[in-house]
């Protein structure tokens, strides 16, 4: 069955890139209502953005939403990962800004405050995309892919120079709780040059050590170092299960990125959804709702802490 939260969930924090403060209310919803934003700040046009697949706008650095009158969300992969990951599929997130508050840099301040708040049940079938063709997208070296299976798994491969992170590969099965147990910590990372070139241009006005892995060759500069010793890859992973989620449902596939962004997983999706015999959308029952993300999630997943 759909789940939605409880009651509402405020969360408040400024933007990374932007640097401005955000108060985000995250809200419970009908059934069959979906995941969408709402603009609080904006008066005169169209406020509500839906997170759906098409309604992504080209952005390098993170996943951008917006709808046909110009309202705009950006960096919404942490929020949506982390609905995803606990198993809630309507929410109207209210926002008073055009960036989601980056809090730590992961998304578990996100699964902490839904987890806290509680879900409900609803009346009515999730419904899933089920992978029947494979279909794939390349951009150089990268690569995205998605494959038939019975439940959602990520398979994810990252290389970089820096001795810090190097070559690394996870890979899940989405399903008990694993995004929280194995994900939901791991924080956004990238090295101290391309903060610095950011900087230059007016992007990551809001990054800090304290909600970046900021790393320089072989130092981790991040106070308390790694979370995980693959943190970037299971990061990644985060990005993934959150940009996924734009497919409007849970997907019952296998999804492989090899040095994958989140352009890269959005035109994935638009493939995807361009060849009808290659997807079908299916409700789920009880045996398939055990293998989805979220399911049985409990407090008691979260990572521990040393």
């Amino acid at each position: 069955m759909q789940h939605t939260l409880k009651s509402p969930v405020v969360f408040t924090g400024v933007g990374l890139h932007s640097g401005a403060a955000a108060r985000m209310v995250v809200n419970p919803a009908s059934a069959d209502y979906g995941i969408w934003f709402r603009r609080t700040d904006l008066a005169g046009i169209d406020p509500l953005v839906p997170a759906r697949w098409d309604c992504v706008i080209p952005s390098r650095l993170c996943t951008l939403l917006g709808n046909t009158a110009g309202a705009t969300v950006s960096t919404v992969e942490h929020v949506l990962a982390a609905l995803a990951g606990c198993g809630i599929h309507n929410a109207l997130i209210e926002i008073d800004a055009g960036e989601v508050p980056i809090l730590d840099g992961s998304a578990e301040p996100f699964v902490k405050g839904f987890l806290a708040r509680g879900l409900r049940e609803q009346t009515a079938p999730v419904r899933a995309v089920r992978i029947l063709q494979s279909v794939e997208v390349r951009d150089g070296d990268a690569v995205a892919r998605l494959d038939p299976s019975d439940m959602m798994e990520i398979d994810f491969r990252i290389d970089f120079a820096d001795c810090v992170i190097g070559t690394q590969a996870k890979s899940l099965r989405m399903a008990n709780g694993a995004f929280v147990r194995e994900l939901c910590n791991s924080r956004t990372f990238c090295r101290q040059q391309d903060v610095d070139e950011m900087r230059a241009r007016g992007l990551a006005l809001g990054g800090t050590l304290e909600n970046a892995l900021v790393i320089e060759g072989d130092r981790v500069l991040t106070p308390g170092g790694l979370r995980h010793e693959d943190e970037p890859v299971r990061h990644k992973m985060l990005d993934a299960l959150g940009d996924l989620s734009l497919a409007g449902g849970p997907i019952l596939g296998r999804y492989t990125g090899i040095r994958a962004g989140h352009a890269l997983t959005n035109r994935l999706l638009r493939a995807l959804f361009a060849r009808p015999e290659a997807f079908r959308v299916v409700d789920c029952g009880a045996q398939a709702g055990r293998k989805l993300p979220g399911a049985g999630v409990a407090w008691l997943d979260l990572p521990a802490r040393a």
